[in-house]
């Protein structure tokens, strides 16, 4: 039985009539991933302005009724069973620059391309994002991964993320939500948000087991979404910008592979490259089923046709088994497991 069938009719009811067409039941997730992986949601609606992100998600919170947010598809990993509640595909796309305060900036709604950012702001001359043109997620996907290349990262350039945030609290019970709970809207600082490599404070900001279970819904369920982010930008001239932006995307495509993938693999453990330990653990261009390992970068993993994630999952426990046996270390993911995956991981 899915999630949606064990709440109450009038929850139903109001997804269907309140977005009509927009929300589909039992909808296939592959077409909407990177890498062309993955089940069906229980339930995906798709958000296109930062209005209607905040009431889906504000009264998916209310209703307990688990949720992901899904943005370009890229960095994750979908299971074969699916995602267990609602989908909300962000398609909020609104880019707005600001060429006269000191430094410029741009407001980026969280469902728009990182990539198309990036080479707008080159078409206008301005700096600081060329390093971000071949990158394939949303804003949103960016802030809470901290994405990053060629020696910069989104720490190094957002001024500030403008977050949907639920927090439980005693003090709220009974004054709007089920499970005692306020929902605010806030600016976050680069310092709240506790940048590392390739993770922040909001990558773990999701319920935790014991709010999850006392508000019926999965531990993955986010507590916080990226609403906007506020990036720093430098002025310069169109010519050399998007020279730059050229070299840098030219330099991705010479470097990783095309197809589908979900992105690296796995983090870079620290004073190497996952990607030169699983090729030296003989690993490269090795095939599970539709899934196999680039035979140009070991980090990525590609959709060769037919792939299920079960295929990539295997994929997966051989680098980090290989890896650890040969040389003793522990590859961490740098992607996102998404969905039901129940005894896969065991």
């Amino acid at each position: 039985m899915d999630i949606l069938t064990m709440v109450s009719d009038s929850v139903l009811e109001w997804l269907e009539k309140r977005f009509g067409d927009r929300f589909t039941p039992n909808a296939p997730l592959a077409k909407y991933t990177a890498a062309q992986i993955g089940g069906e949601a229980d339930g995906l609606l798709v958000v296109d302005s930062i209005a209607m992100l905040i009431e889906s998600a504000t009264y998916l919170w209310e209703h307990t009724i688990p949720f992901f947010i899904l943005g370009g598809g890229s960095n994750i990993l979908v299971s074969d069973a699916g995602v267990r509640g609602v989908v909300l595909l962000n398609r909020a796309r609104r880019i707005r620059f600001d060429e006269q305060t000191d430094p410029p900036t741009v407001r980026v709604e969280s469902g728009a391309g990182f990539g198309l950012v990036a080479r707008k702001a080159a078409s206008k001359g301005l700096a600081g994002l060329e390093w971000a043109a071949g990158i394939p997620g949303t804003i949103g996907g960016a802030v809470v991964g901290n994405a990053g290349a060629h020696g910069s990262d989104m720490a190094s350039i957002l001024l500030l993320a403008d977050i949907l945030h639920r927090k439980e609290s005693k003090e709220f019970e009974g004054l709007g939500t089920k499970s005692g709970a306020s929902i605010r809207r806030e600016n976050w600082s680069v310092e709240r948000l506790k940048y590392a490599y390739r993770d922040s404070a909001l990558k773990s900001e999701t319920l935790s087991e014991h709010a999850a279970r006392e508000a019926a819904q999965t531990p993955g369920t986010p507590a916080a979404i990226v609403l906007e982010a506020v990036l720093r930008l430098a002025r310069s001239n169109q010519e050399a910008v998007q020279a730059k932006t050229e070299e840098f995307a030219s330099y991705r495509r010479l470097t990783q592979p095309p197809g589908a993938s979900m992105g690296s693999m796995f983090k870079n453990p620290p004073g190497d490259y996952a990607g030169r330990l699983i090729e030296m653990a003989g690993l490269k261009g090795r095939r599970i089923g539709g899934a196999g390992i680039s035979s140009l970068h070991a980090n990525f993993f590609i959709n060769h046709g037919g792939a299920s994630a079960s295929d990539v999952w295997h994929l997966i426990r051989l680098a980090q088994e290989e890896v650890q046996e040969k040389f003793g270390i522990a590859l961490e993911l740098e992607i996102q497991l998404v969905g039901d995956w129940g005894a896969s991981l065991s």
